[in-house]
């Protein structure tokens, strides 16, 4: 790992995720830079890093996410079934960041849920952004955010009072093993967050807060 000088204006940057924290400098692999808020631990790529819109998207469509795929059913099984587990038959809900495949949707709908279908790239009808909802649902959505503070106030709007929101996501925990992380080699990735992170955000939006299974997030709204 090579270090290099950072601009100062890194230095003074809030955190995209928290909006209260400054970010300072990381890491620094190769030519990406990696800045760390102070205050909700989040880790976020330096914005001259991210890839352009159109290399972004050919990312996304290499994905291999099927719904008749029965490992990547199994995978999202750690968010469905302490989803199901907590919403009555016949609630609706919203699978944001759906990407290509909706395969969670399609779980959650055989199940008795109904499930609309929400992604900038592949099913971009912001009518559903307007829409109430009793559960929320992101799966590897919230690392590829710009500006998660924006999505998670626009996420809490989109939920009922009592509503859940349910994310996927893999925590940051070791920084001795950051550079070499799977998760961070997708260069669509952005923010990463530990379990402190959300902790922090539970306070700041007043939802409750569960970790049903490792990498899993339920939010619950105050009614």
């Amino acid at each position: 790992m090579i270090e290099k000088p950072e601009p100062k204006e890194c230095l003074q940057a809030h955190c995209p995720v928290c909006r209260t924290g400054q970010l300072a400098p990381f890491r620094t692999i190769g030519d990406q830079r990696y800045l760390r808020c102070g205050l909700c631990q989040a880790t976020v790529m330096a914005p001259e890093c991210r890839l352009a819109e159109d290399r972004e998207r050919a990312v996304y469509e290499l994905h291999e996410n099927s719904e008749s795929d029965p490992g990547y059913r199994r995978f999202l099984t750690k968010l469905a079934e302490p989803l199901l587990a907590r919403m009555e038959a016949g609630a609706c809900g919203l699978d944001f960041g759906c990407g290509p495949g909706p395969a969670l949707a399609k779980m959650l709908e055989e199940a008795g849920l109904a499930v609309a279908l929400y992604d900038p790239f592949f099913y971009p009808d912001d009518r559903l952004l307007t829409q109430r909802y009793d559960f929320v649902t992101c799966t590897e959505v919230v690392e590829h955010l710009y500006q998660p503070a924006e999505v998670f106030q626009m996420l809490d709007r989109l939920l009922q009072p009592g509503g859940l929101l349910g994310i996927m996501t893999c925590f940051q925990t070791d920084d001795d093993r950051f550079d070499n992380w799977h998760y961070r080699r997708d260069p669509t990735h952005v923010v990463f967050y530990r379990e402190y992170t959300f902790d922090w955000l539970a306070q700041n939006y007043g939802w409750d807060l569960e970790i049903p299974a490792k990498d899993v997030v339920l939010l619950r709204k105050p009614v």
